[in-house]
């Protein structure tokens, strides 16, 4: 039986595993970065003779599997290769060996459980028919996201896929469950730099000065309420300021205040039109109290939707495989994924891969310095990809 077989090979094929992953996890690169990364996933199908071609987004790599039987369609499976500018806390043997950066997002496993899934998908390539796509991707965690280059350079292109299929870890879920949704699942993400300026002077006399500390502060408000009244209440809104810097001191108001922050939705129309408005109100509020506001919104990540009838069946792959009881219903989530830029040019599935484990300590969130994931989620990640990718071309 196909699903025997499948986690048979992820069985034995987890040392090997488990061995590509703390190897990527002790030589982490950054965004735009993944050369070394590269020529080792290169190095790794090699070795297999899986063809592949490279020069997609300058690290990127697509290789194909032909199964043996007769069959047209074309599967792609997507795994990320990049790492976050972050020291690593975790005291582990195979512990980040550049400091100030670390696989704190979990791509490591991501790449790592795609050759992985490579490895069973060639083994078995005897018992299906159609094309496999497999894309190693650079540079998700920055714009313009390494997703919207590989799209740009051609990965989805000669073969063209019917369907794309991407996972994720989820330090949330206990490792042994994956977890899914169908729809809309992520939002979109837009960086917003805000400089607010005024007339800078002694905190004892304001009247001679313009404060931009106090402007920056109604703009907030301001911008809170915005949202919360011109957008539509069934669109999912989030606006968040993470950064306010006034270079004064105690009794000097400084002549500008730069604020950061970002704006997520899960509608286009609604994304554009907020932009607007918050351009409009941010400038004309500043000069209304006699300062001057000036606005850069970077255009980040689309929404990532899930298609529907394709999450279906990936659901019931997942029942299947793992059971019931080890399929979990996700909510929306507004944190933002360039996997989006794949769900919008075909249909998509994004799913999360467990890996939590509270006995062990595992418990860290993604982007955190201790960041860690239980190994034992590997061969459910390999082995359930493979198995996606072949129900999928038979289905």
């Amino acid at each position: 039986m196909m699903i025997e077989r499948i986690r048979q090979h992820s069985h034995e094929l987890l040392e090997t595993i488990r061995g590509f992953r703390r190897h990527l996890h002790m030589h982490p690169e950054l965004s735009y970065e993944e050369f070394e990364t590269s020529k080792f996933v290169q190095n790794q199908l090699k070795e297999w003779g899986i063809p592949f071609e490279t020069g997609f987004a300058d690290t990127g790599i697509v290789a194909l599997i032909k199964g043996d039987l007769p069959g047209d369609r074309v599967v792609a499976l997507r795994g990320d290769m990049d790492a976050l500018p972050i020291l690593e806390a975790n005291d582990v043997p195979y512990k980040s060996t550049k400091p100030g950066v670390m696989h704190a997002c979990g791509h490591d496993v991501h790449t790592s459980c795609l050759l992985g899934a490579a490895r069973i998908l060639q083994l078995e390539k005897g018992n299906f028919g159609g094309t496999i796509k497999l894309v190693f991707q650079p540079a998700e965690e920055r714009l313009p996201g390494g997703a919207s280059l590989m799209i740009r350079d051609g990965a989805l292109e000669n073969p063209k896929p019917h369907f794309m299929i991407g996972q994720h870890v989820m330090p949330l879920i206990p490792a042994g469950k994956i977890g899914i949704r169908e729809g809309k699942y992520m939002a979109s993400a837009d960086e917003i730099d805000i400089w607010v300026r005024g007339k800078g002077g002694h905190g004892a006399m304001p009247h001679l000065n313009v404060d931009p500390i106090v402007i920056a502060s109604h703009l907030i408000v301001a911008a809170q309420q915005l949202v919360s009244r011109f957008g539509n209440p069934s669109i999912p809104s989030v606006l968040s300021f993470g950064k306010i810097e006034g270079k004064g001191v105690y009794n000097v108001i400084p002549d500008e205040v730069f604020i950061q922050g970002t704006f997520r939705t899960m509608n286009e129309d609604w994304r554009a039109e907020a932009h607007a408005k918050l351009t409009q109100l941010f400038v004309g509020m500043a000069q209304s109290m006699g300062g001057s506001c000036e606005i850069k919104i970077n255009r980040g990540y689309p929404f990532l939707v899930n298609d529907e009838a394709l999450t279906r069946r990936l659901r019931k792959n997942a029942v299947d495989y793992l059971g019931e009881e080890n399929v979990i219903d996700l909510d929306i989530w507004m944190a933002a994924e360039d996997f989006a830029y794949y769900s919008q040019a075909m249909p998509s599935c994004f799913y999360r891969l467990g890996t939590r484990n509270e006995a062990r300590g595992i418990t860290s969130s993604v982007h955190t310095p201790t960041f860690d994931v239980d190994e034992d989620a590997l061969p459910i990640g390999m082995g359930l990809m493979a198995y996606n990718a072949i129900s999928e071309l038979m289905g």
